[in-house]
C-alpha cells in the first residue's frame, strides 16, 4: 500500500512518473565519481542506473489532516510547451486518475501546497480545457511562497526564457493567482495543529518544507532538499538546479539534523525506490538508516 499513517495524518504517494532523467555527473557536477562508485550498492537500481543515469520519480505527497485533503507538489502536468526539457513536452499522462485511485477527485482538494515553483512542483496546478489554462482544483487554496512568486514571474526575471522554467509561470502559477485561490506565504504558515510550513531557501529563493509533527511522529516533506540519497552523505553537494548553492548546502544541513535528532521521516519530492527515508548523524555527515515503509516503484 502507498499509504501510512503518521500520528493524526494519513500519506499518501501518488506518482505521476519515474524513471531516469539525466547522467549523474551532469545533474550533479560537483559530486567526485568515488562517491557514486562508493555508494554503489545504496544507489542501484532504483536510484542510480548501469548507465549511470539518475532516477527520479515526479510524485505528490497527499495528506488527510483535520479533516482537509492536501497535495504537496503537483508535478509536470499535461499538454504543457517545455521545450527546455523534451520528455516533458506535451505530456498525456493519468495522474488523475491515480489520484481518483487514492479517492480524490479534483474537486475534493481543500490546499495545494507548492514547495517551490519549478517545472516539476506545479505542472498539476492547471489543465487545459478549451485552449485555456484553468485550476485543476476548483476548490483549493494554493499555498506558494512568495519569493519564488516574485522570483519565477518572467516580468521580474527575464532571464526565464530559454531555461527549464520557460511558459511555467504563464501556464501553471499565473492562472491560479488570476482565479483568486493564490495565498503568498513567507517565512514560515502553519496549516493546521500538525503541519507547518518553513522557509528552506537555496535550492530556490522561496523553497521550502513542510513539517509533520503529529503525536510521537515526526516528518519532513522535503520538497528538492535532496534528489538522489547520495545528499545525505555528501550534503555539501548540489544539483545543477540549485540558485544559490552555498544557502541550499547550509539549509540541506540543518534540516538533514533536525530529522536525524528527531527520527522523522524524509520524504523528499523526487526520491525513487521506497520514495523516504530516515536518517542518522554519522561523522560529520548523515547516513540513510533506512528506508520509508512504501513500496518499491
Amino acid at each position: 500500500m502507498n499509504e501510512i499513517k503518521l500520528g493524526d495524518v494519513t500519506v499518501t504517494r501518488v506518482e505521476e512518473l519515474h524513471g531516469p532523467i539525466m547522467p549523474a555527473g551532469a545533474f550533479f557536477p560537483n559530486l567526485p565519481e568515488d562517491a557514486w562508485r562508493e555508494h554503489r550498492d545504496l544507489l542501484v537500481p532504483d536510484h542510480l542506473g548501469d548507465d549511470g543515469m539518475v532516477h527520479v520519480a515526479m510524485q505528490t505527497w497527499l495528506l488527510r489532516s483535520d479533516g482537509r485533503t492536501i497535495l504537496v507538489d503537483t508535478g509536470v502536468g499535461n499538454d504543457k510547451t517545455r521545450p527546455a526539457v523534451p520528455v516533458w513536452d506535451h505530456l498525456r499522462l493519468d495522474y488523475l486518475d491515480r489520484l481518483a485511485a487514492a479517492g480524490v477527485r479534483p474537486e475534493d482538494v481543500d490546499l495545494v501546497v507548492n514547495t517551490h515553483l519549478h517545472v516539476d512542483h506545479v505542472g498539476w496546478n492547471t489543465r487545459l480545457v478549451d485552449g485555456d489554462w484553468v485550476p485543476t482544483f476548483p476548490n483549493a487554496t494554493y499555498l506558494m511562497p512568495r519569493a519564488d512568486f516574485h522570483h519565477w514571474n518572467p516580468a521580474n526575471n527575464p532571464g526565464i526564457a530559454g531555461g527549464v522554467n520557460e511558459h511555467v509561470f504563464s501556464d501553471s502559477v499565473a492562472p491560479v493567482h488570476t482565479a483568486g485561490q493564490v495565498l503568498l506565504w513567507e517565512d514560515g504558515h502553519t496549516i493546521d495543529a500538525a503541519l507547518r510550513l518553513e522557509a528552506a531557501p537555496g535550492h530556490t529563493p522561496g523553497s521550502s518544507v513542510l513539517i509533520l509533527r503529529s503525536g510521537a511522529d515526526r516528518a519532513l516533506f522535503a520538497g528538492d532538499l535532496i534528489h538522489t540519497p547520495l545528499q545525505v552523505s555528501h550534503p555539501d553537494h548540489d544539483s545543477c538546479f540549485c540558485e544559490h548553492p552555498g544557502q541550499a548546502r547550509a539549509t540541506r544541513r540543518r534540516l538533514l539534523g533536525w530529522a536525524a535528532d528527531t527520527g522523522a521521516l524524509v520524504l523528499p519530492a523526487h526520491l525513487s525506490g521506497h520514495g523516504a527515508l530516515e536518517v542518522e548523524h554519522r561523522g560529520g555527515s548523515f547516513a540513510v538508516k533506512r528506508w520509508g515503509p512504501f513500496p518499491r516503484y
